[in-house]
């Protein structure tokens, strides 16, 4: 039966029952006498306790519904209403499930697109870092050490040596750059150099890193590396630059469900911060690769960012 025949019925149920009651032998005095009084509230009164009942009960699962509507979000898939009532009712929790697998598959393609199309940018960006801006930055210090060589005024080798260091300073800058944008490490010599590789690029006098990588690391897919160093490098650089924190220790080791990829630092903490473009980029990859990803306060201070992958999704 459907929703609106429930109702409609519930309703007819109700004024039939009122109708009865009025041409029935009850009567009512002029004026109506107390207890006449007390019969009708009570009797409008049970009336209305059984309609409110009766339709709090069939629009139960609208009010779940409208619930898991509010409270969906794509970043975090998995969870769906259950589907209760009757009817239309039911054929509507059903329909909104669908809706939302669909709108995560289409999501989880449109995102891994713009991933793959944002990752060949980064290369091609670091590429050309690398051979155009890098070797032209080379190409200037050597023609600086050649002028400063046979310049006669001390004063002006002493200037001439401060551009050099200049220039180096900001041709190590650009291969920095380069290599945040290209993980070479990773592509040459696999996911475990290139973790131990960032820690030692982040570790400074205000900051120190620790990790530890297991050993004996499965065979991953070059996705999941790709992702597990993404979500580390963007953890390394929220505690490096908003945390304030003075240790981070990165960890990948195998766990119960998979691959468990954990930063954990001492700042102080993401409180109520709205996240932003690199949290939501975190979670975007994490859903790549069907991995789950929390951030979550330490009970000490700081915070811990956790990437689980299933071996199952991770492996060649």
């Amino acid at each position: 039966m459907s929703l609106f025949w429930r109702i409609f019925l519930l309703n007819a149920v109700v004024l039939i029952a009122a109708t009865a009651l009025l041409l029935g032998p009850v009567t009512v005095s002029t004026p109506v006498l107390l207890t006449e009084a007390a019969v009708l509230t009570a009797g409008l009164a049970a009336i209305l306790i059984a309609n409110g009942v009766l339709l709090r009960v069939g629009l139960a699962p609208l009010q779940r519904l409208t619930r898991a509507m509010t409270t969906t979000d794509l970043l975090r898939p998995g969870a769906r209403p259950a589907v209760g009532g009757h009817g239309e009712v039911a054929e509507l929790i059903t329909t909104f499930n669908a809706m939302l697998d669909r709108l995560e598959a289409e999501r989880a393609t449109s995102a891994a697109r713009a991933l793959s199309a944002q990752e060949a940018e980064r290369h091609r960006i670091a590429q050309e870092l690398h051979d155009e801006v890098g070797q032209t930055l080379t190409a200037v210090l050597l023609e600086l050490k050649s002028v400063a060589d046979h310049a006669p005024p001390a004063a002006v080798r002493e200037e001439l040596h401060q551009v050099q260091e200049s220039t180096r300073a900001s041709l190590d800058e650009i291969r920095r750059i380069a290599r945040r944008l290209r993980p070479g490490v990773l592509e040459e010599l696999g996911l475990a150099s290139a973790l131990k590789a960032l820690t030692s690029e982040f570790t400074g006098p205000a900051l120190a890193v620790r990790h530890h990588v297991d050993a004996d690391l499965p065979p991953l897919s070059r996705d999941t590396e790709l992702v597990l160093y993404r979500v580390a490098q963007e953890s390394l650089t929220n505690a490096a630059r908003h945390s304030g924190a003075r240790r981070v220790d990165l960890t990948l080791e195998r766990a119960p469900a998979g691959m468990e990829l954990s930063v954990r630092d001492d700042g102080h903490g993401i409180r109520d911060a709205v996240e932003g473009a690199g949290i939501s980029g975190m979670r975007e990859r994490a859903l790549l690769i069907g991995a789950d990803l929390t951030l979550s306060p330490r009970p000490g201070g700081g915070t811990e960012v956790r990437l689980v992958v299933p071996l199952h999704h991770g492996s060649h």
